[in-house]
This record gives structure tokens, C-alpha cells and sequence, in this order.
């Protein structure tokens, strides 16, 4: 009995501390019902995007995903997009294949509510991020049906590991 329970609590300090040292833009994580993954990615060189991630749903259908901080109220807007074209595109373009946008908010370990920190801070990946209104947005959306994804995901995802 005290073996398993040492066990135990060497495996639940390992995944601890391997939170502790993922920063966000290694950060991998999914929702409670197993439906979508989220892998954050470096940004490349940007003025405006602080953090970059995939979602990835059933189907093998990507969701692109930018973070652009706010100006006047600071606060981490997420955007996740569906097939936009590449190379120069237009406000309108990036708004038709734009399938959820909001605030990204992040829950600690103790549980107090805060936002999506910026990559490359010295902040470890939080313990949770709530994407407010995923699941109305995406199962409203265009990507949603027949020829896209059929599962729709919970609003909070909670990490599952470091990309190394």
C-alpha cells in the first residue's frame, strides 16, 4: 500500500513540475469530453499576434487560431479560423472564414480566473483556458456538418502536456 501511494505521489509531482516548466506556446490541451485538442505553436515574428495554436476536431478538420491583445482594456482576443485564403486578404475575407472569436481566460491550479498569458513570458502555460462560447459559435458555424466536423467541444480545456 505505501508503494502505490509513493507511486503515486512521484507521478502526480512529475506532471506538476512538467506543467510548471511548459511554456504556453508549448502547451497542448484538451476539452472534457475528448472532442478537440488545442496545440499552441511560437509565433512567428508579429506586431499584433501574441500567441498562435491549431484546434483540431474530428474529421481532421484544423482550426487556425491567433491571439491579439486589446489596446484599451487589455484583454487576449482569440480568433479561430476555418480554410482562409493566404497571402493579402481582406477584412471581409477573414471575417467570412472566421468560425469564433472572444476572450481567452485562464484558470490556476488554485482556481483563480485570470487571461491567456502572451508567449515568451516567463508565465508557465495555466492550468486551463476557457474559450467563452466555442461550442455555440463552432456548432453554428459553417465548418459544422457534413463535410466538416460533427462533435462539438466544451468551452474549457485543460492541459494535457508540453510539446518538447
Amino acid at each position: 500500500m505505501r508503494i502505490q501511494a509513493l507511486i503515486t505521489a512521484v507521478a502526480m509531482l512529475s506532471a506538476t513540475t512538467a506543467h510548471a516548466a511548459c511554456p504556453v506556446e508549448l502547451a497542448v490541451y484538451g476539452d472534457r469530453d475528448k472532442v478537440a485538442e488545442i496545440d499552441f505553436r511560437p509565433t512567428l515574428e508579429s506586431a499584433t499576434v501574441t500567441n498562435s495554436f491549431k484546434m483540431v476536431l474530428d474529421n481532421d478538420v484544423v482550426l487556425d487560431g491567433v491571439v491579439m491583445w486589446s489596446q484599451d482594456v487589455a484583454r487576449p482576443n482569440g480568433m479561430l479560423m476555418h480554410q482562409c485564403p493566404e497571402g493579402d486578404v481582406t477584412g471581409e475575407e477573414i471575417e467570412a472564414c472566421t468560425v469564433w472569436q472572444g476572450v481567452i481566460y485562464s484558470v490556476d491550479d488554485e482556481g483563480n480566473v485570470g487571461l491567456l498569458p502572451r508567449e515568451r513570458t516567463a508565465s508557465a502555460a495555466p492550468r486551463k483556458l476557457i474559450f467563452s462560447d466555442l461550442g455555440h459559435a463552432l456548432r453554428t458555424s459553417a465548418a459544422y456538418g457534413p463535410d466538416g466536423f460533427s462533435k462539438v467541444p466544451w468551452d474549457v480545456f485543460e492541459i494535457k502536456g508540453c510539446q518538447e
